[in-house]
């Protein structure tokens, strides 16, 4: 059974930085692509970027470009989302994810999540 748990949340004021941790149990972690969602309650999921399972290349969308920066560790299985210069707008619940080799853009283990609040 693949786990998932993240840590790292807490509240920030406006320009902080935050790092997040994912660490996951029961599975493959090098051959998972690792991705970081957020969401707000009464909005939708929103993709907040991920790392690739293989040459550990990134993508990000533009609303987290510059600011966020997603590393993996292997050896320890979790995958990093730091966050800088962070906005309240960034306030949400935050997920990672982890897409299976197999079955790319399927993210098929969440975590519980982790709170982060920006205060302004």
């Amino acid at each position: 059974q693949v786990q998932l748990v993240e840590s790292g949340g807490g509240l920030v004021q406006a320009g902080g930085s935050l790092r997040l941790s994912c660490t996951v149990s029961g599975g493959s972690f090098s051959e998972y692509t690792m991705g970081w969602f957020r969401q707000v309650p009464g909005k939708e999921r929103e993709f907040v970027g991920a790392i690739i399972w293989i040459g550990g290349s990134t993508v990000y969308p533009d609303s987290a470009k510059g600011r966020f920066t997603i590393s993996r560790d292997n050896a320890k299985n979790t995958v990093y989302l730091q966050m800088n210069s962070l906005k309240p707008e960034d306030t949400a619940a935050y997920y990672c994810a982890a897409s299976s080799k197999l079955t790319p853009g399927t993210y098929a283990y969440w975590g519980q999540g982790t709170q982060v609040t920006v205060s302004s």
